[in-house]
């Protein structure tokens, strides 16, 4: 099993930035990728961003992202983040951390933590 837990959300204005943090624990060396999800109510779940594990990370970020957001890992500290730059209103949901083990076909959620962007 493993354990996810974000945290960095808030309330932040145009334009702003925030870091989220997706803290790993349990059976993290059975991950294959971690990945940001994001989702607003009514919605579906949307990928926002994803890197594979190991030292250096295969990195993708969703075309919505692209320039504003960073993925990135702490491989010591089994942490994720994501960098949100120059945020904007529509960015606004609730972002989830999902990690992946594509052998065993299970996947992992966190709880979400809550990115409200408005003035």
């Amino acid at each position: 099993q493993v354990q996810l837990v974000e945290s960095g959300g808030g309330l932040v204005k145009p334009g702003g930035s925030l870091t989220l943090s997706c803290a790993a624990s349990g059976s993290v060396r059975t991950i294959n990728a971690f990945g940001w999800y994001r989702q607003t109510p009514g919605n579906q779940r949307e990928w926002v961003a994803d890197i594979t594990s190991g030292i250096r990370g295969s990195k993708r970020i969703a075309n919505f992202g692209e320039g504003r957001f960073t993925i990135s890992k702490d491989h010591a500290k089994n942490t994720v983040y994501l960098q949100m730059n120059s945020l904007k209103p529509e960015d606004t949901a609730v972002y989830s951390c999902q990690a992946m083990d594509f052998e065993a076909e299970k996947y992992y959620w966190g709880q979400g933590t809550q990115v409200t962007v408005s003035s």
